[in-house]
């Protein structure tokens, strides 16, 4: 697989492959590159046991292992990953494509594994979709469904900044735990090292895409006080915003065969809204007591980051009684400024008809 701009390189993508319909099949390398991670390595208070099982893993990750194997990992930690990472492995393998164990989880409505492994699967699916993207707005975006972000404003731009990356720069100005001891001292001050994303230093993020440090600008018009009082408000042409409705229109469309389009709206003045849907916990709530004439204060309605509306390309894939209108999207912040996007509720909650 080759993209006409590599991104993501530690995110597994070039350990697997496609099927017929363009979906990710887990081979051996995927699942050595998954076993890879930090939660299963190997510690030097690992006991023969767990090293035993690591190493017979590494060199055979699809074999069966058995309970007693499990049972002899002393550390009840290490038994639990292992455990963990088997139910997720062979999730994988019956389902066959990391799309459709994808699906099947979410439909399922029993998550039962942890989110780091959840995300590792998202971020296989959109390298996969954007894999031949020249776009580094859309593949920045495409972070916002897999990591949490900060949203600040700053100089009346909204940005949004990926949230362990900014966290641990607050921390260790990027120096580790030299960094931290400094900053604590007062002998250092947090040095900014991220960057907006721009027309000028994008060709910068396919090269960098694995540090997370680009800021994604989601200011969606600009205001100019004009004379006499008068203002004029231009839409932005490389609005983080646009960037990320033209990801979530990938999503829908790869995962669900349903082609939409997506864009950003400041407001909702559709006297016969009929459907929405939160992009996030936050969003979902704020959303739902809007359409329930519930009373919203200033303080919440102020974590609304964008609202969108998703037209259907053909509105005969919708319900009879939604048919042709717009469903309304909306991303908000918690209450500590960050956005979690949960790219689930876009491929469970849509008004899709029935398939007979």
């Amino acid at each position: 697989m080759t993209p006409a701009a590599d991104f993501w390189p530690g995110c597994g993508f070039q350990a697997l492959a496609r099927d017929a319909r363009g979906w990710l099949v887990p081979s051996d390398e995927y699942l050595q590159w998954l076993l890879a991670r930090p939660e299963l390595a190997l510690v030097p208070e690992s006991c023969a046991a767990e090293i035993a099982l690591h190493e017979s893993l590494a060199l055979s990750p699809a074999r069966v292992v058995l309970s007693a194997e499990l049972a002899a990992v002393q550390d009840d930690d290490a038994r639990e990953n292992y455990t963990v990472f088997l139910r997720f492995r062979d999730g994988l393998l019956a389902a066959g494509t990391l799309e459709a164990y994808y699906l099947q989880l979410m439909r399922s409505g029993v998550v039962n594994v942890p989110a780091v492994f959840i995300d590792a699967v998202v971020q296989a699916l959109l390298r996969n979709l954007l894999d031949n993207c020249n776009d580094a707005f859309e593949a920045r975006a495409a972070e916002m469904l897999f990591r949490s972000q900060r949203i600040t404003l700053q100089d009346g731009q909204m940005l949004a900044g990926d949230r362990a990356t900014l966290d641990m720069l607050n921390e260790t100005a990027g120096l580790g735990e030299v960094g931290r001891l400094l900053l604590q001292s007062g002998a250092l001050q947090p040095t900014a090292q991220v960057k907006v994303l721009s027309a000028d230093n994008a060709a910068q993020y396919w090269q960098e895409s694995d540090r997370h440090h680009f800021l994604l600008d989601l200011t969606h018009e600009l205001t100019q006080d004009l004379s006499h009082g008068l203002t004029f408000k231009m839409t932005r042409a490389r609005s983080g915003l646009k960037a990320l409705a033209r990801v979530l229109e990938r999503w829908v469309g790869h995962l669900l065969g349903v082609q939409v389009q997506i864009e950003p709206v400041h407001q909702v003045t559709d006297s016969a809204w009929r459907w929405h849907v939160g992009l996030d916990v936050e969003s979902t709530a704020i959303l739902n007591d809007l359409y329930q004439d519930r009373p919203v204060d200033g303080e919440r309605m102020a974590r609304l980051v964008s609202l969108f509306t998703l037209t259907f390309a053909n509105p005969a894939e919708m319900r009879a009684d939604v048919a042709g209108k717009p469903v309304y999207l909306g991303l908000a912040t918690n209450a500590e400024g960050v956005v979690r996007i949960k790219p689930q509720n876009l491929l469970l909650n849509l008004p899709l008809a029935s398939v007979s």
